[in-house]
């Protein structure tokens, strides 16, 4: 049991946990995850254009897309998508446009509905290291992926 309890801390420095409550039904929700055409239009922190070079959203499948800034700075992504479960889970491995990137990261996104028709969706991010997760949340991470989920819950009609 012991060793069990130590895993869970050493994973809990490593994790960014978001949540939020977003007013329209999770298959809505999810399927803005899903759909090559919708997550182009909500994807990335407020000020962030987004450019998709590649969207193939299956197990397996990856999105590789271009970031621009606000200050006109360009972060290449690629993401490879490990798991999808309609409509209640997506896993992901988020690092840079480059193969065996080191800093990439394991995103586990869950759908989860209520009982009045709302989505909570929480989106868990497992970092390589503690020191690359405080680099993250120095960076801005929690606030732009609050903003993130603010512009989904807008696209998808809840605010």
């Amino acid at each position: 049991m012991a060793s069990h309890d130590s895993h869970k801390i050493w994973a809990l420095e490593r994790e960014i946990v978001l949540c939020r409550v977003i007013a329209a039904p999770r298959e809505r929700v999810f399927a803005a995850w899903t759909d090559p055409k919708q997550i182009v239009q909500w994807f990335g922190p407020d000020g962030f254009q987004v450019e998709s070079l590649e969207c193939d959203i299956r197990p397996g499948g990856c999105w590789r897309f271009i970031f621009t800034g606000p200050d006109g700075t360009k972060y290449d992504n690629r993401m490879v998508f490990l798991r999808i479960e309609a409509p209640q889970l997506i896993e992901i491995e988020h690092g840079r446009d480059k193969d065996d990137d080191p800093s990439r990261f394991h995103v586990t996104v869950t759908f989860d509905e209520q009982s009045d028709g709302k989505c909570v969706l929480t989106l868990r991010q497992l970092h390589p290291t503690k020191e690359q997760r405080e680099a993250g949340i120095g960076f801005g991470a929690v606030e732009f992926g609050y903003q993130t989920l603010g512009k989904l819950a807008r696209h998808v009609g809840a605010d």
